[in-house]
């Protein structure tokens, strides 16, 4: 690309760079001008660069007339170039920790950390499907006490000899509870560990979203690059029109040139680049972060209706030990277990599908996520 600019024109002088409008680097130019105007960083950068450029144009400019160049203007030149590249580097070095730093570390941690927790909450979701079988199975017997206390009445039993009826309560009253200590702890552990993953996520994507926003920063780099390398061709083309371009400043001149394309599209992919990552980054944590949310929302969807499901068996188990300690109050007592024993049932079954549904929703996070993390890596 850049090789355009040191053919040779029948004099054997190499043709000045033209930094108008049909200049072949007039687009990266512009670009650079534009980037001037928004950086300040970048300004105080150019300003240097134009001080270096218009000190070795000068130092040249005397041996122009007689054709000739002094060794003293030629280390002005190898000096000015070194300076420019000292520049560059500079201001590589002043982004080298945002830009290079040890991201894909910290990412794959939130990763491993989002999969250790998913699986957790899948195993939390196992342990109350057990305990709804429990539930299931107190159902059964508070079930089986109704229907004792229906056939009794239809038999005309006594109040004081409901016996069956009883021994169904004493048996629905001594049932395992459906939901132990441990589980109320796992269940505790699991939601503290999702509620943290959340807060980790956003702290990252916060993160993200600002160097998202500060790409001009390697922008900037890229412009340093380009317009170093830029003046350094421009200073060896005036150092070979002022001697005449002798065949070695010709190929310097032309060896120079050649890079500024190839270094303007280096340039220009390590900045695509960084920004595809980030962005990959992002949605990665984007997709880890719409999962947790999920799963807390379900979590707290399942808290309730474990709640409410304890609150119901705790009425009914009222319902029984009074109706164990008061014979005369048996009729009362069922009459109360009978209006709770449907919404018992309508609660753990809703329980279930929600467990069912926070399982689901967990792989498919999971499967997502790993989409995202393959898409990103390629």
């Amino acid at each position: 690309m850049g090789g355009q600019s040191s053919k040779m024109a029948n004099t054997d002088v190499p043709t000045p760079i033209k930094m108008g409008t049909h200049s072949l680097y007039a687009a990266d130019l512009s670009s650079y001008e534009a980037a001037c105007v928004e950086d300040p960083n970048l300004q105080s950068f150019d300003a240097t660069i134009q001080e270096r450029t218009n000190r070795v144009i000068s130092s040249l400019a005397n041996g122009i007339e007689v054709r000739s160049i002094s060794i003293e203007s030629l280390g002005e030149v190898t000096g000015s170039l070194l300076e420019m590249n000292q520049e560059v580097v500079k201001v590589i070095l002043e982004c080298k920790q945002d830009i290079w730093s040890k991201k894909d570390k910290e990412l794959f941690s939130l990763v491993e950390d989002f999969f250790e927790n998913s699986l957790q909450t899948l195993d939390f979701c196992n342990a109350l499907e057990k305990c709804l079988k429990r539930a299931r199975e107190k159902l059964v017997v508070v079930k089986s006490a109704m229907t004792y206390f229906e056939e009794e009445v239809q038999n005309g039993v006594e109040e004081s000899t409901y016996l069956k009826t009883l021994q169904g309560l004493k048996d629905f009253k001594e049932a395992e509870d459906p939901f132990t200590k441990e589980f109320y702890s796992l269940f505790q552990s699991v939601y503290a560990q999702q509620v943290s993953m959340l807060k980790k996520l956003q702290i990252r994507k916060q993160k993200l979203d600002k160097k998202l926003k500060s790409l001009k920063t390697l922008r900037r780099v890229s412009n340093c690059i380009f317009v170093a390398a830029f003046v350094s061709v421009l200073i060896f083309s005036v150092v070979a029109a002022a001697i005449a371009a002798p065949p070695v400043v010709t190929a310097l001149a032309g060896a120079m040139a050649v890079p500024i394309g190839s270094v303007g599209k280096w340039c220009n992919s390590l900045f695509k680049g960084y920004e595809k990552a980030l962005k990959g980054q992002r949605e990665v944590i984007s997709s880890m972060q719409v999962g947790t949310y999920i799963t807390l929302v379900d979590l707290n969807n399942i808290r309730a209706r474990i709640d409410q499901l304890d609150i119901k068996i705790e009425s009914m188990l009222q319902n029984a030990d009074f109706a164990l300690r008061n014979e005369d109050a048996v009729k009362l007592a069922m009459d109360e277990i009978k209006k709770k024993i449907e919404s018992f049932a309508e609660i753990i079954e809703s329980l279930s599908e929600q467990a069912d549904k926070c399982s689901r929703q967990i792989r498919r996070a999971r499967t997502v996520v790993i989409q995202k993390i393959i898409k990103y890596s390629g």
